[in-house]
């Protein structure tokens, strides 16, 4: 196949990694990012390779078993570990993704009372949108508006240039770890990994692979894929630790959330970039909005046998599109309620993930090392071991991060 085959065997391919990889940089990542620059400056830029590098191997494994298998990984976790294994894991990601639907739709609701709209309107304005484009639309039209969606991010690459940083300790923080034992710069880092390597990546990467069909001679098309979508979401965070790393942290200027960044950043960076974070955070949110329940609506239907799948119909697939339909409406209706508890909420979905994570990924690497479902395409000896210690690093950090959650240790976020 020559250079232009290759080129449209690629766009035909392209999707899954891309998206799932970027839409992990949602209203929380986004909020973890920019305390990460207001608080720390450059600081935690070195974290960042790291990261990257944890986040393409599990990515490529569970892409690999989504192309060889054409099966989701709650699909196979029900059918080799067993029904109940795969009902309690999918309730406890239920719960923490209903968390993160809430986060995003308050970090959508956030964006647009910053731009001067009500979020009594907009929240269900954008809720109606996504549920509209989920269950009236095919898959192949609500991939190319995501995809379409994922250039808005690089809204961010422009924020960070605009702030004009001296790129020089940038580059020798980026590249040499500035370690610091200080309690709250190692919760900002666990949090930094918390927050790209997630459950429901995992689980919805997997099933859009198979719904899509990707075809094992594809498979190298979908692992650059994979590699481009890691390479992106981290390049996106790179610049926002940039961006306030360079506006905020000089002067002090401690935020708590994006949006608080956003309005923080307009009397140092000008109304333009202020707008472009804005509008990049309204962006993000939206989209972490549709995916995160339809990974959720993925997964559970899986689990329980059900049928699963954007083109399917209500009358095709009923469970997968109330779950979808339920999560966000709910999500929504929180949002809306004068007071309600949405920290608390975000928490315990952050501490909920951290615990399933270790799971999910202890059974995708048994899963991708067995023989019967992988064949001759299971782990060579040489990933495995970058794979292990990968989840060992991966798991060893989500426990200290939920510990001391539950049991703040000496420092708040």
């Amino acid at each position: 196949m020559n250079r232009w085959g290759k080129f449209l065997l690629f766009l035909s391919v392209m999707g899954p990694g891309i998206i799932t990889a970027n839409i992990d940089n949602d209203a929380s990542g986004i909020t973890t990012y920019s305390v990460a620059g207001a608080r720390f400056g450059y600081g935690l830029l070195w974290t960042l390779i790291p990261i990257t590098i944890a986040l393409v191997v599990i990515q490529e494994m569970v892409a690999r078993m989504g192309v060889i298998t054409g099966k989701g990984l709650s699909d196979l976790i029900r059918e080799n570990y067993g029904v109940k294994t795969a009902f309690f894991m999918m309730m406890g990601l239920l719960i923490a993704n209903f968390g993160n639907t809430i986060a995003n739709l308050a970090g959508w609701a956030a964006s647009m009372e910053m731009l001067g709209f009500s979020k009594y309107l907009m929240v269900p304005m954008g809720a109606i949108l996504i549920w509209m484009l989920v269950t009236k639309g095919s898959y192949r039209f609500v991939e190319k508006i995501l995809l379409l969606a994922c250039l808005i991010y690089f809204g961010y690459v422009i924020s960070g240039i605009m702030a004009k940083p001296d790129w020089t300790p940038v580059m020798k923080n980026t590249i040499i770890p500035q370690i610091r034992w200080d309690s709250e710069y190692i919760m900002l880092s666990i949090a930094m990994i918390g927050t790209t390597i997630t459950p429901w990546m995992q689980f919805y990467l997997q099933s859009s692979i198979a719904e899509k069909g990707i075809k094992k001679e594809n498979y190298k098309a979908s692992r650059l894929d994979v590699i481009i979508g890691c390479s992106i979401t981290d390049i996106i965070s790179f610049f926002i630790i940039v961006t306030c790393g360079t506006l905020l942290f000089p002067h002090g200027i401690r935020v708590n959330e994006a949006s608080e960044a956003a309005l923080a950043l307009k009397p140092l960076a000008g109304d333009y970039a202020s707008l472009i974070f804005a509008l990049s955070l309204a962006n993000a949110s939206l989209l972490g909005a549709i995916i995160v329940p339809l990974a959720t609506a993925y997964y559970i239907c899986e689990a329980m046998g059900w049928e699963a799948g954007i083109n399917k119909t209500f009358k095709d697939a009923p469970q997968f599109m109330w779950i979808y339909t339920l999560i966000i409406a709910l999500a929504a209706m929180v949002i809306m309620i004068p007071g309600a508890p949405l920290v608390f909420l975000m928490v315990l979905s952050a501490v909920i993930n951290g615990l399933l994570l270790p799971f999910v990924l202890v059974y995708a690497l048994l899963l991708v090392n067995n023989k019967k479902l992988m064949g001759e395409h299971t782990n060579p000896k040489s990933y495995n071991y970058i794979s292990w210690g990968t989840v060992i690093v991966i798991i060893c950090l989500t426990a200290f991060l939920v510990v001391t959650t539950i049991i703040p240790a000496g420092g708040k976020i």
